[in-house]
């Protein structure tokens, strides 16, 4: 414990490491509004899905290894290097000259990311005894989940050409804003950290590493490239990488039980609270991205919305949560005890995403609106009080590589679900558009020689015709006709676009019901986490101030 730190201090260590941790996250989902651009320049579609599969899989597989290495190494170099990396990758980025460039340097990110990641809510046990932890885990749990948010509001005001400091932006700019804060967050942390090191003697557990990187490189790439062009979930290519993932998985389980000092210990599932926040995590973070990821989806294909005003629209999201996570954790820290607060989050969560199957085209925006406040207030009040069972459960020389572990089933939960949600997506819209090629529209496309873009539609396809560009461009093409014509074909093609804004509508709250189900999943689960009294000390007389600091 850093007990010698003043309070002043404390809060700038947490200001720079809330910096770190917010740049870390907004990255996720920064870089999804600038693919459009990124893609014409480079003239690389075939490798779209490569930009962000390579900063997720480099962050996810970093997660652990960077938590162990923090209990040994102290969690300042970790945090220091991984800004350092964070921001070189995000340089290097911005500067990129061909799409394979860009992919290497967004694995660069990741990982850096992924230090951040595994560090920052472990600071928050460094700087305070767990009693106290609550508000600022609340804290942090806001910021992570305004990163989600707000990455793709940012990205797209970036991406579309905009005035910084006389300067005007492109899609480069989605990695050049992490340079300036990054350095900042570095400055501070090298200013007013001290290094902690353990005065336990560990060693590396480099095979556990190896295996356990492979293993979950093997499955991230298998969730996140299945059902793309040349990735189909019955080739060979995916079947592979699954049969990897569980023979690497396979063999570090059984490594680690051999491992004098493993880099994930399996006795940790011994502890009730582990074990069950572990399973918790999983859930609820594949619950939290199916909602998250297409409410701006409905949004803007559904209800019409622009793409700044789809972002925009989440801002009711953003308030419950960032005020259910502070409030939650200073609740928390007053009463000493997190079980019932955290299992009504989750209630709560559950209730709000099963509202948004209530969701229509022709649901307005209070509709939309007061659902997304209920969805955020749950969501808030659950994910930072995990990690805080957790840290409570553990001597605090563990603490690094347990909270890392934490994050680490968090991370895939989240990859796995929005693979499980995008096939549910796909197979739901193909069933609803069974008949779509009865349209009027369809059939005039068809006779004039323009219907291969409404064959085989499919979720990519829907969105293509329903985006606000696509739809000004189709109907572009109606003026050369005759005015009756025109008027007729105008008629067809707002049918067909009802057809799809239906159908799409009825499949995204299929997402929205699976996911409310998987959160009563883990509003069950929370019930069996065991409470253990938050504690006014650590007791950890193993990690003192390095002589160095």
């Amino acid at each position: 414990m850093l007990h010698h730190i003043t309070k002043r201090e404390k809060m700038i260590i947490l200001i720079a490491v809330l910096s770190g941790m917010f740049l870390a996250a907004l990255d996720q989902t920064i870089v999804g509004t600038a693919l459009p651009k990124i893609l014409s320049e480079f003239n690389a579609l075939e490798k779209l899905s490569w930009i962000v599969t390579a900063y997720l899989l480099a962050s996810t597989v970093t997660v652990p290894i960077a938590g162990k290495l923090s209990d040994i190494y102290g969690r300042r170099k970790l945090l220091m290097s991984g800004i350092v990396i964070f921001v070189a990758g995000s340089m290097l980025s911005g500067v990129s000259q061909n799409i394979d460039q860009l992919i290497a340097f967004r694995a660069l990110q990741g990982i850096g990311g992924g230090i951040l990641f595994a560090n920052a809510f472990s600071i928050v046990a460094d700087l305070f005894v767990p009693a106290e932890r609550g508000k600022w885990m609340g804290i942090f749990g806001a910021v992570f989940g305004l990163s989600s948010v707000v990455g793709p509001l940012l990205g797209g005001w970036l991406t579309d050409g905009n005035s910084v400091f006389g300067l005007m932006t492109d899609w480069r700019w989605t990695f050049y804003i992490n340079v300036p804060i990054g350095a900042l967050s570095f400055a501070l942390i090298a200013r007013y950290l001290p290094t902690i090191v353990s005065n336990i003697k560990h060693k590396i557990d480099y095979l556990g590493a190896a295996l356990l990187t492979g293993g979950l490189g093997s499955l991230i790439l298998a969730t996140s490239l299945g059902g793309t062009k040349d990735w189909e979930w019955d080739s060979t290519r995916i079947i592979s990488l699954f049969v990897a993932a569980v023979a690497f998985l396979a063999s570090f389980l059984y490594v680690e039980t051999k491992a004098q000092d493993p880099i994930l210990p399996l006795r940790f599932f011994k502890n009730k609270i582990f074990a069950v926040a572990s399973i918790l995590i999983f859930i609820f973070g594949i619950g939290m991205f199916g909602a998250i990821i297409y409410i701006p989806l409905f949004a803007q294909d559904v209800l019409d919305y622009s793409a700044t005003n789809a972002g925009i629209i989440m801002l009711p999201m953003i308030a419950g949560l960032t005020v259910a996570s502070a409030i939650s954790g200073r609740v928390v820290s007053a009463i000493g005890r997190y079980k019932a607060i955290l299992v009504a989050g989750m209630g709560i969560a559950a209730a709000g995403i099963f509202t948004l199957t209530g969701l229509t085209p022709q649901s307005s925006y209070f509709d939309l609106a007061w659902r997304m406040v209920v969805t955020g207030l749950g969501l808030g009040v659950g994910m930072p009080l995990i990690s805080l069972a957790v840290q409570n459960a553990f001597h605090q020389r563990e603490i690094g590589t347990v909270t890392a572990a934490t994050q680490l089933f968090r991370s895939v939960g989240s990859t796995v679900g929005v693979a499980i949600m995008g096939g549910l997506l796909n197979s739901a819209l193909t069933q609803k558009l069974a008949g779509v090629q009865d349209e009027a529209f369809v059939k005039m496309a068809a006779q004039n020689g323009q219907g291969d873009q409404f064959q085989n539609i499919d979720v990519n396809s829907v969105q293509g015709i329903l985006s606000e560009q696509g739809r000004h461009g189709i109907e572009a093409s109606f003026s050369h006709l005759p005015a009756a014509a025109e008027q007729a074909t105008h008629q067809a093609f707002d049918h067909l676009v009802g057809t799809l804004q239906t159908a799409l509508a009825s499949s995204i709250t299929h997402i929205f019901l699976l996911s409310a189900g998987l959160m009563v999943v883990a509003f069950v689960v929370a019930f069996f986490i065991k409470e253990i009294p938050l504690k006014h000390h650590t007791g950890d007389d193993d990690a003192t101030p390095s002589p160095a600091a």
